[in-house]
């Protein structure tokens, strides 16, 4: 039918709804003929022919009248003069008005990548808009249409078209079992990709398509007279293979004559037990051909498809498809879950059963990219996707999506939660970015990780997903939190038994407010959290409060007098052979096990480690004293190394050497001078040995100097 055929009496005809709802569908209609009043289509047809053929493609697959609805609507956020969300709200319904916003997103979305990892995920995020599968039905029947007029539109957008149609609109049509458009679309595009393939296959069935219907026709008539031999009631079709599917089996290496489906039958009957004695009084008189036979029924695939195959020998020696399937399952099969959706309101449970399986299997297409349930994936479609959109790449080119401003913490726990837990640093487009960066369009995102990492509660404050903002939040639950300070107090009670010491001893209201002001703490709960994350040892709180006239400063001097304490291995430092002493490592010298040291003492902060050299501690000696690395400690360091750097290719030599290497980069600065490029990098070392190895390698680079 062309599209200057069409009216809106053709719909109308095809319609099975009650009065009101009639009326409501035709105000639909006239109120869609002002807003596209004055737009024409490419091939010059106005463009209300559009909707109007769109709403006849759905009223073959039994749509509900909401659906006819919007589908008549669907274009006119787009294209209409004055429509808006809320007017389509206020005219007919929140529903309508939803699906018609999403169908407005879904056309505003394109494949940008070629790998079949970006086609499976953009899938994803065509359905993960779809919160309302009616929405799909629109597109899908949109797009046929537009197939089947492209020829109005520039050979170089027909094809752009077609291609993106295979690789996510058929496979979104399979999946959702819509059969009849999904074949039809298969034919379609490849007529437009392949127009030589595609008439060479036409041709070849052209040549003998008299010959092959008369062999349909005889087979048919043969198999029905066996059937009603036999009392069971049914009906058969005979079809020809489409040139799609055909072309399919040529490609997977076939020859012609190797095709044994080109010829087809269906065989419908009323029972799934009907179904089984046909195929046993076809094999009764037909000779399968070995391993053709296919139980669908008993197992259905994926999109619910229900059918039992086989293959056999006709008397005119050539292959016949035979499939059996009750009525009720082909309607499945041609319609999918679009057939079935105004079901729901006629009370009839079996097939409210069958609409109730394919909806899981609709929310079984929108799952996570990551191994989250349904429901959270749900959550935080509602919350993010439906918002404005940016699509990122991992190195292997597979796409992500995510919302706007989202962050490498975002992309990680997208890729796994696991892999958001231990994210130490991020490199985009081959530079080094701080956590919080804000990602773009295209970026090619990769996540540095450590297995020894945690999650900080920092990233709450820039992270844009509610899956990353969820998966943090766990990490620093209360559960956790509760096992931590259970944990911290047993390990203080314990030292302080240790110590022949009574609890009150150490714990009392004035040594507890001594403590809390000196190490900036809130309350008790805070002081036991501390000491069970390690933040602190319990020697070291108790030292803290052994006597109140005492200062920090007081104490620290005091801990170095000799003593026999054992030397633990979760310390780095060790004073006098004591390692229960409070810390840091100095962040302007950020010095490594190996380096030689010096400690100065803080006001309130302890023991602060620099290198020897340190220029920030030259005139401090009364301050100083002598300190040592534990040798004992298997911890990792922050340092920096700076270069001059003339060396176009030295980023991506980088970051091959620190993978090899395993090295962490957690920073990287640059900037230009007069004779080259100054660059700063924070990396992450288990000792001075590994970190001059590091620096050699990097010295070997040519035009690469390391400064220190």
């Amino acid at each position: 039918m062309k599209d200057t055929e069409i009216n809106f009496e053709t719909i109308y005809d095809k319609l099975n709804f009650n009065e009101e709802t009639l009326l409501k569908i035709k105000e639909a209609y006239l109120f869609a003929c002002n807003e596209y009043a004055g737009k024409k289509r490419h091939s010059g047809d106005d463009y209300i022919t559009h909707p109007l053929h769109v709403a006849l493609i759905l009223t073959s697959l039994n749509v509900d009248d909401t659906t006819i609805i919007a589908a008549i609507l669907h274009d006119v956020l787009d294209k209409g003069n004055t429509a808006t969300k809320e007017i389509l709200e206020e005219k007919f319904g929140k529903d309508v008005a939803l699906i018609v916003e999403n169908v407005s997103k879904i056309n505003k979305l394109e494949l940008t990548d070629e790998t079949e990892n970006s086609k499976i995920y953009l899938r994803k995020v065509l359905v993960g808009l779809s919160e309302d599968p009616r929405v799909l039905f629109i597109k899908l029947a949109d797009r046929l249409h537009n197939l089947r007029t492209s020829f109005a539109v520039s050979e170089k957008s027909r094809k752009a078209t077609a291609k993106e149609t295979m690789d996510i609109l058929v496979p979104i049509a399979h999946r959702l079992g819509i059969n009849s458009i999904k074949s039809e679309m298969e034919n379609l595009c490849l007529q437009i990709l392949k127009p030589e393939v595609y008439n060479d296959i036409l041709e070849k069935l052209n040549n003998t398509t008299s010959e092959l219907n008369d062999n349909l026709q005889k087979m048919k008539e043969d198999i029905s007279h066996l059937l009603i031999e036999n009392g069971i009631t049914h009906e058969i079709k005979g079809r020809v293979k489409s040139i799609y599917s055909i072309y399919n089996k040529l490609q997977s290496g076939k020859s012609w004559d190797n095709i044994y489906d080109i010829l087809a039958l269906r065989v419908f009957v009323k029972t799934e037990t009907e179904c089984y004695t046909v195929i046993g009084l076809i094999h009764s008189k037909y000779r399968p051909v070995p391993k053709r036979f296919k139980d669908y029924v008993a197992n259905p695939k994926e999109n619910m498809y229900q059918s039992l195959h086989t293959t056999v020998f006709g008397d005119d020696g050539k292959f016949y498809e035979i499939q059996v399937r009750t009525y009720e399952m082909d309607e499945i099969d041609e319609k999918g879950i679009a057939s079935h959706w105004s079901y729901k309101e006629h009370g009839v449970k079996k097939i409210q059963a069958i609409m109730e399986q394919k909806l899981e299997l609709f929310r079984n297409i929108i799952e996570s990219a990551s191994d989250e349930n349904d429901d959270s994936f749900e959550m935080t479609m509602h919350s993010n996707i439906l918002g404005e959109l940016i699509y990122v790449y991992t190195p292997k080119g597979d796409v992500i999506e995510l919302p706007k401003d989202a962050t490498p913490i975002d992309f990680a726990y997208r890729i796994h939660s696991k892999v958001g837990d231990t994210t130490v640093g991020a490199i985009v487009n081959d530079n080094i970015v701080p956590l919080s960066y804000e990602l773009q369009n295209n970026d090619v995102v990769k996540i540095i990780t450590n297995k020894d990492a945690v999650p900080s509660n920092d990233w709450l404050s820039f992270v844009k997903t509610e899956q990353a903002k969820a998966k943090i939040k766990a990490f620093f639950s209360k559960k956790d939190r509760e096992e931590i300070i259970a944990k911290g107090k047993n390990i203080l009670e314990k030292e302080i038994r240790k110590r022949k010491l009574g609890y009150s001893d150490v714990i009392n209201d004035k040594n507890l407010s001594k403590i809390l002001k000196d190490l900036k703490l809130n309350n008790l709960e805070d002081l036991y959290l501390s000491i069970g994350s390690l933040r602190y040892t319990a020697g070291y709180i108790i030292n803290l409060s052994s006597e109140d006239k005492h200062n920090i400063d007081d104490i620290l001097i005091e801990k170095l007098k000799p003593n026999t304490n054992i030397i633990k291995s979760n310390d780095d430092i060790i004073v006098d052979g004591n390692t229960n002493i409070m810390y840091n490592l100095a962040k302007c010298c950020k010095p490594v096990k190996g380096d030689e040291i010096k400690g100065f003492i803080t006001k309130g902060e302890g023991i602060s480690v620099h290198k020897k050299n340190c220029p920030n501690i030259k005139d401090s000696n009364l301050r100083l004293i002598d300190i040592s690395w534990n040798p004992l400690a298997n911890n990792s360091y922050y340092t920096n190394i700076t270069m001059l750097v003339n060396n176009n290719n030295f980023l991506a030599d980088l970051i091959a050497l620190a993978t090899k290497e395993k090295i962490t980069i957690a920073e990287f600065k640059n900037k230009d001078i007069d004779n080259g490029t100054i660059c700063e990098l924070l990396v992450k070392v288990n000792d001075k040995e590994e970190l001059d190895r590091f620096k050699n390698k990097l010295s070997r680079f040519k035009n690469v100097e390391v400064i220190a």
